[in-house]
Order: structure tokens, then sequence, then C-alpha cells
């Protein structure tokens, strides 16, 4: 209808492009402008001025043979100063655009190795937008962000470094386990040291105790009923240990079966067998 009343209408982030008789005349602002297509005028086209975003993806080659899927995304968009430009002289700008990126991924993926090409990525990026840069603004188009947003190595590739990671953690894991286990040995062997040389304190003592006890006694016994020598005294102490030692034998509640000779004649072995032992230490010394 406006056509019809010489008048057309701009939207918002977008201009006209206005030709007479087929040549360019002028760039129309957004709003309303006066079109008197019976002297020869006419729009050409509309071009938005909106920031537009091209996915490109790159399947290119690493510097240790590699082959990965490299994907850029590009923020991009015409200038209104040189609207004109833009529109007239490219035809296919999101082919322009693939182009020149594809051009410098391939230039510079390869100079890398693959872990390279993760932590550079960034560099690859500003390397892309400094081209297109370059490139596009003779065109009339700005780009406004140029992003790497993913490197997607071949399937395999992945699942092998995924295998390196982790045969890696389980060696570490295995290094600390066995650390842990050395630790653990080692302070059982401390506990162990500790507790065998208490006990032996604790059975010297115990005996210490035992011979004290027995040189009191015989003191005593001797002190007390005259007449009577040591060996009467030792005598009468070792039987008092025997049949100790048969009573505790007799009260124990483990089924055990202890075969001993019994008999006056035991005890006078026994004591014949310490008496022996100790005199021949006493001249040893």
């Amino acid at each position: 209808m406006g056509q019809v009343f010489c008048c057309i209408q701009v939207e918002q982030s977008t201009v006209a492009i206005r030709e007479t008789f087929g040549k360019f005349d002028d760039v129309l602002e957004p709003g309303c402008h006066c079109l008197p297509w019976c002297f020869g005028s006419q729009i050409a086209g509309h071009l938005t001025l909106r920031v537009q975003q091209l996915d490109v993806r790159c399947e290119t080659k690493t510097k240790d043979n590699v082959f990965v899927t490299v994907v850029a995304s590009i923020q991009y968009r015409a200038l209104a100063e040189k609207a004109s430009d833009a529109f007239y002289k490219l035809s296919n700008t999101k082919g322009q655009i693939q182009a020149y990126v594809f051009d410098v991924i391939r230039a510079s993926v390869p100079k890398l190795d693959l872990d390279s090409t993760f932590e550079q990525k960034n560099e690859i990026a500003k390397a892309v937008e400094d081209e297109l840069e370059k490139a596009m603004s003779g065109y009339g188009f700005e780009i406004v962000q140029t992003l790497i947003v993913d490197i997607e190595p071949d399937e395999h590739v992945k699942r092998a470094m995924n295998e390196i990671n982790a045969a890696a953690r389980m060696r570490v894991a295995a290094q600390e386990k066995a650390e842990a286990e050395k630790i653990l040995q080692i302070k059982r062997a401390e506990g162990e040291a500790e507790s065998k040389y208490l006990s032996g304190l604790g059975i010297a003592r115990q005996r210490q105790a035992i011979v004290d006890g027995l040189r009191d006694s015989v003191l005593a016994f001797s002190t007390n009923v005259p007449g009577t020598t040591s060996k009467d005294v030792m005598d009468m102490v070792l039987v008092t240990q025997y049949f100790d030692t048969m009573k505790e034998i007799g009260a124990s509640s483990k089924a055990t079966s202890v075969f001993i000779p019994h008999g006056p004649g035991a005890v006078k072995d026994i004591a014949s067998q310490i008496r022996e032992g100790l005199l021949q230490a006493n001249v040893a010394n």
C-alpha cells in the first residue's frame, strides 16, 4: 500500500537500499521515506544491522597426525556507513567468511600437536579474527567476536586419551596405596617391637619379684624355725609351688591334657635339677 502513495517504511535495525533506474541512489535509515516510483525510484533490498552468528566446522590435521574437527563461532554485522558495500560487493557473505575460517584454521592447527591445540585455542581464534577483520572490512562488515567453541578429535583418539589418563590415575593410586601399606607395616612393626620390649620388661620384673619372694621366704622360715637349713626351706618352697601349679592346671577351663610325673620323688628330682643348675652357674661365674 505504501508503494501506491510513494511511501515506504524501514524497520528498526534495518536499512533499505534505494535505486533509481537500477542505479544505487541512497541508503534509507529506519523510519518512513518517500519513494517516487514514478521517477524510477525503487527498493533494491534490505540489509540487517543486527549481529549475526555463523558456526563453521572445519576438519584438519594436527602436527602429530591426529585428525580433529574445529568448531568456530563467528559473530559479525554489517556497518550502516558501509551498507552499500555490504549489499553490493558480496553475494554470499557466509560462504566468504567460511572460506577465510577454513584457510586460517588449516594453516594454524597443523603447526601444533593435539595438546597444544587445546591449550592455544584462544590464539587460533585471535588469528581467525584478525584475518577476517582485514578481509571483511573492505566489504562493509565488522567482525564482533570469534570463538573456538569446540575441538573434537576422532572417537578412537578420545578413547585412547581417556585410557591414558585413567592408567596414569591408577598408577598414582597404586603408588599412594603402596605408600599407605608401607606406613601401616612400619607402624605395626614398631608396635610389635614396643610390645615385645614391654613384655620382656614385665617378665624380667616378674622373675625378679619371684626371686625376691623366695629369698624373703627362706630367710623368714630359717629365722622362725631354728635348725632348718636352706636346702630344707627350698624343698618346701618347691613343693608348694608344685602344688600351686597343679591347682592352676586343674582349674583351667581349656581342654588341655598335661602328662607329668607325679609324686614326692618327682618333686625331689625337680629340686635336684634346679640345685645343680644353680651350682653350675656359680662354678661358671
